[in-house]
């Protein structure tokens, strides 16, 4: 491995991170809320298939602060 791919693999690394634990914290959040602006099965694919986008807007738009 050169370094190119490790200098790179080392900047990629903590972004995966932070992308799994901001999934699993939106997904968390979507299965406790009791409920939310739409539908939640919209939410958990938003979350699912548009990560990290998805989560940032359910944590904007989707969550119902009643």
């Amino acid at each position: 491995m050169n370094t190119i791919d490790s200098d790179l693999l080392m900047l990629l690394v903590p972004i995966f991170v932070l992308q799994g634990i901001l999934f699993l914290i939106a997904m968390i959040s979507l299965i406790r809320q009791e409920s939310t602006n739409g539908p939640k099965w919209m939410w958990a694919l938003l979350i699912l298939l548009m990560n990290p986008i998805g989560a940032i807007l359910y944590f904007i738009i989707g969550r119902n602060n009643n």
